[in-house]
């Protein structure tokens, strides 16, 4: 039994490294053809354009593709096997169709754990290298003097500067509120905010605020300077966006943890990203049961019409993440149940697919 073992991982592994490195070369053509002039533009080195840029390029493509062409490769060499009568074959000579599955799951768990290795450890490392690739020879960094900074630094909590200026540590027109509910407590306003990284405070100049109490009377104060401690990093007021395919696994939970205790709603679509992270490589190995149970049953149709309607699914599939995604980023749909939703009814249907396929 071994022999037929490493026949089917052979032909599933050889067929989806095959496939997938046919993607990548096209992939890699066509980006050529859309980037050339700016590499000549910008004087990008040769070695630079192909180690730093291309060579970062890949991994994160493979595991972009990795689902929809896990399922294409075991419907296309399962199809062949039925085809050829091999299955067939292989029922006959009193090897059950549930052992004839070990090799198919062994791959595909070899893949999910590369898929896993790579989305949370791998290619956060490989987008740094392409993004100071892009940033000096491409595009313009994502860093830079934001304008009308909004964030919210604890419950309730809310901070304002209009510009910043991460060079000199300062921000300009200061304002930070606090509510209860929806009613305003507290408001403080300065003219410029600094970063005292001796003592790791904030220095406000040209102060002046007021508190609200429950009754609505109202404190007023003022003065030339004052020293606080603020919930608030320098990087929150000038980075353009936190770059979650830059995070590993244990860098977006510990961002995760920090947005909660600030009470800020931000951290909804990294724990998309987290979960959608850990959802990814169970898919692998339900779609390859899904493609074994759809495939290997010989047809009039043959390879082509198992690959359409393969191919389906793997849209289907995916539309479905895409779908799931939006409602946990934009509405109320916890994100943990978003990213393992379509695992679900794919399971299930892999399932049935399975009692339905020949023994």
């Amino acid at each position: 039994m071994k022999i037929l073992d490493w026949y089917i991982i052979k032909k599933f592994l050889g067929t989806f490294f095959y496939s997938i490195a046919l993607l990548i070369v096209i992939v890699i053509v066509f980006d050529i053809s859309e980037k050339i002039d700016a590499f000549i533009k910008n004087n990008a080195p040769l070695h630079e354009i192909l180690f730093q840029y291309y060579l970062n390029f890949i991994p994160y493509f493979i595991n972009l593709f990795i689902y929809l062409f896990t399922f294409i490769s075991v419907v296309f060499f399962t199809s062949r096997l039925a085809s050829n009568t091999e299955i067939i074959a292989i029922l006959s000579n009193g090897i059950s169709f549930r052992r004839m599955l070990v090799p198919y799951l062994i791959s595909s768990v070899f893949l999910a754990v590369l898929s896993f290795y790579m989305g949370n450890f791998l290619i956060p490392i490989t987008n740094q290298g392409m993004r100071k690739f892009m940033d000096k020879y491409i595009d313009k960094p994502p860093v830079n003097n934001k304008r009308n900074v909004h964030v919210q630094i604890a419950p309730n909590t809310f901070a304002y500067v209009e510009s910043y200026n991460p060079v000199r540590s300062t921000g300009y027109r200061f304002s930070l509120e606090k509510y209860d509910g929806i009613r305003l407590i507290y408001k403080l306003n300065s003219s410029t905010i600094r970063k005292d990284t001796v003592d790791n405070k904030w220095i406000l100049t040209n102060y002046w605020g007021r508190t609200i109490s429950a009754d609505g009377e109202q404190h007023i104060f003022s003065g030339r300077e004052m020293d606080t401690t603020l919930a608030l990093n320098p990087r929150d007021l000038y980075k353009v966006r936190h770059r979650f395919d830059e995070m590993n696994l244990f860098q977006l939970n510990g961002f995760i943890e920090a947005e909660k205790a600030k009470g800020s709603l931000a951290y909804r679509r990294y724990e998309v990203e987290k979960y959608k992270r850990l959802a990814g490589p169970v898919a692998i190995i339900i779609l390859t049961l899904m493609g074994v149970a759809l495939s290997s049953r010989k047809s009039r149709g043959g390879i082509g019409l198992h690959l359409g309607i393969g191919i389906t699914l793997a849209f289907s599939y995916i539309l479905l993440m895409q779908v799931s995604t939006v409602f946990s980023t934009q509405g109320n749909l916890d994100p943990s149940v978003g990213a393992w939703v379509p695992n679900a009814i794919f399971l299930i249907i892999s399932i049935y697919l399975l009692f339905k396929a020949p023994k």
